[in-house]
């Protein structure tokens, strides 16, 4: 998406940076794990579609990804994002499925790195995105679809004020959504907002650069 197509926002645990072409090999490497396939209801690909896809996300209108950085970054050995410096441990996304709804999208997160995980990264991750998305993307009502046996996620929405709309039974999955104008998800809005530092994602920046 052009939106964030050089925008890098920084909290507290996680950065968020786009989706480039350097982070596609450590994409790749990520899905070609039959379980991370699984999780996120994916189709393998070959390294030249992964590079494809990363091309067309990345100005398609209709879709939005960052990848997600740790700002712990003692903790791992794998790939780290050349401006930054920082190992990539994961992404996430917002879908603009509906034409007719514009303001509205599904998000997906996906942690890969398991030393990552149940550490409360993935939900400020998903927080910094909702929140940039509805104040500068006019973002109204999200939806997450999470498969049913996937505790762990379900409470960390449920968490973020997400409540369950459907369930299939076909699929195995839940059906979750919130409304980012009203209640107490504003609140919340306000506080990440707070903490949110907001910058430029700029190539050939010194690797110990946070903006």
């Amino acid at each position: 998406m052009k939106a964030n197509e050089n925008l890098q926002l920084t909290g507290r645990k996680v950065v968020l940076v786009p989706y480039c072409s350097e982070h596609v090999q450590q994409y790749h490497s990520w899905m070609s794990d039959p379980a991370l396939l699984e999780a996120t209801a994916s189709e393998p690909l070959s390294l030249e579609e992964e590079y494809e896809m990363q091309k067309r996300w990345r100005v398609d209108p209709d879709k939005c990804t960052f990848i997600i950085l740790d700002r712990d970054s003692e903790v791992y050995a794998g790939s780290r994002d050349t401006v930054t410096g920082l190992p990539m441990i994961g992404d996430v996304n917002l879908f603009m499925h509906d034409l007719d709804h514009p303001e509205s999208a599904e998000v997906e997160i996906m942690v890969a790195e398991k030393a990552a995980r149940r550490q409360g990264r993935a939900q400020e991750a998903v927080e910094m995105m909702l929140c940039w998305a509805h104040r500068d993307v006019g973002l109204r009502l999200v939806t997450a679809k999470i498969g049913d046996e996937n505790y762990a996620s379900l409470q960390m929405f449920r968490r973020l004020g997400f409540s369950i709309r459907g369930r299939s039974l076909v699929f195995k999955e839940i059906t979750l959504v919130r409304d980012l104008t009203c209640g107490e998800y504003t609140d919340l809005l306000q506080a990440t907002a707070a903490k949110l530092e907001i910058g430029q994602y700029i190539k050939g920046a010194s690797p110990d650069r946070i903006i």
